[in-house]
């Protein structure tokens, strides 16, 4: 633990005082297996200073679903791996029906009932995200579960048919389960006649374009583009070898982070003279409380990428060199005792990633 994490063990002479967990990882969590697939969580449960969002990361075997459910707390979604068939329908009985593939996203706002089939032969991998720290993935609302729960009488009243027509209702949850593979997406898509949603559930996250720097990018999706995504904002970050993800801070919501690949150092600055250090990898979660100062530098010999998530409706950030540069030069080398040529020099607009 402590060769995968030197920044904590031996934290740099510039830390001061102890902020708490600002990390945890994935592979800590419990793993709820089926014979089709596996779910582990992150929640304030196991992460305390995660108030804001949960994570739970998903895997599905080939054709199994996560049965179709719903959730008091919006889901967001990025698909880490494979492709699947994400179903949903709204309060006004509109329908979606979608493929999704490795970097695509989803979004289904609180009480909206939906499923999630893997399709190919490998199944597929994601990570889910809730607008709440103090969601469980064992506490959403399953169709099985439910109709388990209610008498056959009732269920035979409700839908004018026999009561024998639900003797063979699961008498407990399937949470994921194996099923026959779906078949082609319009045949889905044409089985309703009802209207489809007006803004579709899903995002291509990968054709956004980027902001390039020479150190990387960063692609955001919020509700500017990403119209249904009310409640979480994100960027997806990658970072070359060596390079920065700037100091910089976030003055509207809670980072939670998601290490996707590669090796990473954050130093947070919590003000009363405070800051920690702590080292990622792939699997590990990380979280910055609002409005405090940090940066992610990419440790490692590969490109880092990462996710940024809010619970906000918008992505916003503010640069350390956007300030300076746009506050008179004057005015911070009188602070900094730094040259005022320097101050000059520094670009006006915010560079997010920044090279080795």
């Amino acid at each position: 633990m402590e060769k995968a994490n030197p920044s904590e063990s031996t934290p740099p002479p510039t830390d001061h005082g102890n902020l708490g967990g600002l990390r945890y990882s994935f592979s800590a969590s419990h793993n709820r297996r089926t014979e089709a697939g596996w779910a582990r969580e992150v929640t304030i449960r196991q992460f305390p200073i995660a108030t804001d969002i949960a994570g739970v990361n998903m895997r599905l075997g080939r054709g199994a679903v996560r049965e179709l459910h719903w959730h008091k707390e919006a889901e967001w979604a990025y698909m880490l791996y494979g492709s699947a068939r994400i179903t949903a329908v709204d309060t006004l009985d509109r329908h979606f029906v979608a493929d999704v593939s490795e970097g695509d996203l989803w979004y289904f706002p609180s009480g909206i009932p939906h499923s999630i089939q893997a399709l190919g032969d490998d199944g597929c991998e994601f990570l889910l995200a809730f607008d709440d720290g103090s969601f469980s993935e064992d506490s959403t609302f399953l169709i099985t579960d439910w109709l388990a729960h209610t008498p056959k009488d009732i269920l035979g009243k409700n839908f004018a048919v026999p009561p024998s027509t639900f003797d063979k209702v699961p008498q407990k949850e399937l949470y994921i389960f194996n099923a026959r593979m779906p078949g082609a997406l319009q045949d889905d898509l044409a089985q309703s006649r009802q209207p489809v949603v007006p803004e579709p559930f899903n995002f291509r996250l990968h054709d956004v374009q980027p902001i390039e720097t020479r150190g990387g990018r960063v692609r955001i999706a919020d509700s500017s583009n990403f119209k249904v995504s009310a409640t979480i904002a994100a960027a997806l970050v990658e970072v070359e070898p060596g390079g920065l993800r700037e100091l910089h801070w976030h003055p509207n919501a809670d980072e939670w982070q998601y290490y996707i690949q590669g090796e990473a150092r954050m130093t947070i600055f919590a003000s009363e003279s405070r800051a920690n250090t702590v080292d990622f990898s792939a699997g590990d979660v990380g979280y910055v409380p609002k409005s405090m100062g940090h940066y992610i530098e990419n440790t490692g010999r590969t490109t880092l990428r990462f996710l940024e998530l809010f619970r906000a409706d918008r992505y916003e950030d503010v640069s350390l060199a956007g300030w300076m540069a746009n506050t008179p030069a004057q005015l911070v080398a009188d602070h900094l005792k730094v040259d005022e040529q320097f101050l000059r020099s520094l670009p006006e607009k915010k560079h997010p990633v920044l090279p080795a």
